[in-house]
């Protein structure tokens, strides 16, 4: 009969924390989304991500057995943080073990509910893992780093036949802090999962937080995103993608267009006006509801 592996000493110490089901609002981690922390790439990539501006410094490094964590398996972590910001805001307690079923991710994230699906957020439960993380985000002495994997520990839950139950997770403190702190957390629009590639997937992280709703919008030179994307591929191979996205109009609820000077390229995005309520429901896939008009005679 399978078991499932024993965890540590560390969870018993803490509280569990039940996910709720349901429809909740789509949030995301700011540090996770203005930095380069994940491979962009579905390939596994095993060379690390060594990232230094001004004070900020990261480094990322994988293993040989299981790649680093993509940008897909970040889905996981934006599950996380809406889970935990939604207990929060109703006043419920939360905490950094948490439960949940395989089937609550994968509807959430709005992948495929069947057995491929289940082994594929198993093998990216894994790479969450198993890459390991070293920054001064947050550190008081931009000298000091703060390692961590994007979860400390995993397990399967099975009943007594072995069959599974659900998961539960351990996540790291840095992430759990970032995330429990109101101004560290912003709203994104569900249709974020429904992008294919990873460049997009992490510009439009990257548009979200800086960009926001200002009504100038914001602006990157080409060569500053692609330092700050951790990208393997080179220059030109960045600027052909970035250039194919700006054609496809690909990023839920910005324009974007590029401005050319003094021979550089330069990515210019602005946030779209609010849609109305009707266009927003039908835009994630719910019908509102029309109410008859009233005879007040």
């Amino acid at each position: 009969m399978p078991r499932a592996p024993v965890f540590s000493s560390a969870a018993e110490q803490l509280d569990l924390f039940v996910s709720h089901g349901g429809d909740i609002a789509t949030r995301d981690a700011q540090d996770l989304m203005a930095w380069p922390f994940f491979s962009l790439a579905k390939s596994k990539r095993v060379a690390p991500i060594d990232f230094r501006m001004g004070e900020v410094s990261i480094l990322v490094e994988a293993t040989a057995e299981h790649g680093m964590a993509t940008i897909w398996d970040a889905d996981v972590l934006i599950w996380v943080a809406s889970q935990i910001v939604e207990a929060r805001d109703r006043g419920r307690p939360t905490s950094r073990l948490i439960a949940a079923t395989p089937h609550e991710i994968l509807a959430f994230t709005r992948r495929g509910t069947g057995k491929a699906s289940y082994e594929r957020l198993k093998a990216g439960l894994d790479r969450l893992q198993s890459t390991t993380i070293a920054t001064s985000i947050r550190q008081r002495d931009a000298r000091r780093r703060h390692r961590f994997s994007w979860i400390n520990e995993w397990k399967e839950r099975l009943d007594g036949s072995g069959r599974a139950l659900g998961i539960e997770m351990i996540i790291p403190d840095w992430f759990y802090e970032g995330v429990i702190d109101q101004a560290l957390v912003l709203t994104i629009d569900p249709a974020y999962f429904a992008l294919t590639g990873g460049l997009e997937r992490w510009l439009y992280r990257l548009v979200r937080k800086h960009g926001g709703k200002q009504k100038g919008g914001w602006s990157f030179d080409f060569q500053h995103l692609h330092l700050k994307s951790g990208a393997l591929s080179p220059p030109k191979r960045f600027a052909f993608e970035l250039r194919d996205i700006v054609r496809r109009q690909a990023l839920p609820g910005y324009a974007l267009s590029i401005e050319h000077a003094l021979g550089r390229e330069r990515l210019i995005f602005v946030a779209h006006p609010a849609d109305s309520f009707e266009v927003a429901m039908r835009r994630v896939g719910l019908r509102p509801v029309t109410s008859k008009p009233v005879d007040m005679s």
